[in-house]
């Protein structure tokens, strides 16, 4: 097993974490992305369980089965698409998910749903609102410049799909955050 599917990595810091861990072990590393590293030899059974014991207390895990590493894949590609990229492309996520692994929409799509109990859109829209919710905070972008960003079609779409998800409006949540943070020299 030369490649591993690890879960929870969704994030630089957390392949960092990992790369890190692996070095410790003295795992060489080919290729890391999230949720999956590629090592440059065959991984012990021994070496596995040493890397299963220092990555669980970690808030990540080794996953086996064919199932749980297409859906964090799915996972994987979705927070990608959301908060690493600056998304130039109209490209339909049914159309990315299928031709990034390889499988049909549906099939994919009935996979993740069965498994997390939730469906690709509504985890898809989940990670817009949480980018949505950090660029408000930062406070660099307009609401209509966010909506570009995020590939909505107006701002009032975006509006909606917040409200609905957090029960606030984009504004309102923004005038909150803003409330409770206290300037560097106030604290």
């Amino acid at each position: 097993m030369n490649t591993l599917f690890i879960k929870n990595m969704v994030c630089n810091r957390c392949i960092m974490v990992v790369q890190n861990e692996l070095d410790k072990l003295g795992l060489t590393v080919k290729k890391i992305k999230l949720g999956e590293v590629t090592l440059d030899k065959e991984i012990t059974p021994e070496e596995k369980n040493n890397l299963d014991k220092v990555l669980i207390p970690l808030g990540f895990e080794l996953i086996d089965d064919k199932k749980s590493r297409i859906i964090e894949k799915i996972k994987n590609i979705i927070i990608d698409l959301v908060h690493h990229q600056d998304n130039d492309t109209k490209s339909n996520l049914s159309d990315v998910l299928s031709s990034q692994l390889h499988h049909d929409y549906n099939y994919l799509s009935n996979l993740f749903s069965e498994v997390e109990g939730i469906t690709i859109e509504k985890y898809f829209i989940a990670q817009k609102v949480e980018k949505v919710k950090e660029l408000l905070v930062y406070d660099e972008l307009s609401l209509s410049e966010i909506a570009f960003r995020l590939n909505y079609s107006s701002v009032a779409y975006l509006s909606n799909q917040f409200k609905k998800v957090t029960g606030l409006t984009p504004s309102y949540f923004k005038q909150i955050k803003e409330g409770k943070r206290k300037p560097l020299d106030k604290l």
